[in-house]
């Protein structure tokens, strides 16, 4: 029986992923968590062979949560769950140390067997992820500005490009407004974006604004 520690600040898509993994008979949910700091605090290898984690909840973030993980327990299987889309958001979250990587509008069709992947060993990525991260490696594709930032910077980006202010961001991830206001100069500078307008305008020429859509549990 495959033990799955689910992690996702909203109830109606843990109680959809429930309904979901509840209808496999090689796994069952052990654990559920409402932030990234519950994660950390229920983990127990013992108990635990997978975890299904949300990249966005309140307070620590899906790359904060992902790397404390790889440095406690480097051999767990971390199957990532965003709204936001698997071409840009993906390939970081693999580098970081990721087991695979799904969207939520995917998640219904496909998350038992994405379990059951990163579960043994291997790690998931979608045929059209897979076939893009072949053709860039193939085409020698020059990095994009957003791909030069720290994932924090890159963080912030995407919540800046979504229209939340420097406080709403603060609030979220857990830092001042001063350091958020610091991480926003040097995204600008890196990606030489003048203002906010510029900043959102390239965040949706390169799909890096979450689709925002809800969860369907299958039914």
């Amino acid at each position: 029986m495959i033990r799955v520690l689910i992690a996702d600040d909203h109830p109606i898509v843990r109680e959809g992923l429930k309904q979901v993994i509840a209808r496999a008979s090689d796994m069952a949910v052990a654990v559920e968590a409402t932030n990234g700091q519950e994660v950390l605090d229920h983990i127990d290898p013992d108990r635990i062979d997978v975890v299904v984690l949300d990249f966005s909840m309140p307070g620590k973030s899906g790359f904060d949560v992902l790397k404390d993980l790889r440095k406690t327990h480097p051999r767990l299987p971390i199957l990532i769950l965003s709204m936001h889309p698997e071409s840009e958001l993906a390939p970081r979250l693999l580098r970081a140390g990721a087991s695979g990587y799904m969207t939520k509008e995917s998640a219904p069709a496909e998350l038992t067997g994405a379990i059951r992947k990163v579960h043994n060993g291997g790690t998931y990525v979608t045929p059209a992820l897979a076939e893009k991260l072949a053709q860039d490696l193939a085409a020698g594709r020059h990095a994009l500005p957003h791909e030069s930032l720290s994932d924090r910077e890159f963080q912030v980006l995407c919540m800046l490009a979504a229209g939340k202010s420097a406080k709403e961001i603060a609030q979220e991830i857990s830092l001042s407004v001063k350091t958020v206001r610091t991480y926003r100069d040097r995204i600008m500078e890196k990606m030489d974006v003048k203002n906010d307008v510029e900043l959102t305008h390239y965040a949706i020429e390169h799909g890096l604004l979450s689709s925002r859509k809800p969860m369907d549990n299958g039914r």
